[in-house]
């Protein structure tokens, strides 16, 4: 996905990365494509027009939205089980958009992005604002998540929370919470 963002901005993948994730924060609490992108441009001393954000925004959308398949196989498995699935995002509001129209969202009951509440994980505004959109307490949900900062960040919200390893690595867990 990352390379082809760096062709955009003429630059080697190694080189473009850094910029891409030094600027994507105020990108995920809700900052317009075109402003982020023009920020990843200032980094690397290029500059971005109006086309060439919308092909970056497109081409970023399309590849955070590719999933595992055994993750596919795990959210359908614990949809049918009835368990009510949640999926919190960092994710700028164009993101959200694009999963809105996903099929594979209709297995959440709850839609819940970072860049249309304008705080992001491991933020406690943002656990907060789950919670509420939920109508759940902390101590009834199960967190998950690849990243450790947004783990640490459930836990001190109260929130049962485990680091994504992959739907492999999670199955004894879940089972264990009856939730297989």
């Amino acid at each position: 996905m990352l390379p082809k963002h760096a062709e955009v901005y003429g630059v080697p993948p190694e080189e473009f990365e850094p910029a891409y994730w030094k600027v994507r924060d105020a990108y995920d609490r809700g900052q317009p494509d075109l402003d982020y992108w023009r920020a990843v441009g200032a980094e690397l001393g290029v500059e971005v027009d109006e086309k060439t954000s919308a092909a970056l925004t497109e081409a970023d959308i399309s590849g955070w939205l590719e999933l595992d398949p055994g993750s596919l196989v795990l959210l359908d498995e614990l949809a049918e089980a009835g368990v009510p699935l949640a999926l919190l995002s960092n994710a700028p509001a164009s993101f959200a958009a694009a999963v809105r129209e996903q099929t594979w969202a209709r297995r959440f009951r709850h839609l819940v992005f970072s860049g249309e509440l304008g705080v992001a994980k491991p933020d406690a505004e943002i656990w907060a604002a789950l919670l509420d959109q939920l109508g759940a307490s902390a101590a009834d949900c199960l967190f998950l998540d690849d990243r450790q900062v947004n783990i640490d960040g459930a836990l001190r919200a109260g929130l049962d929370a485990e680091l994504w390893a992959g739907a492999t690595a999670i199955r004894p867990r879940l089972r264990e919470l009856g939730l297989l």
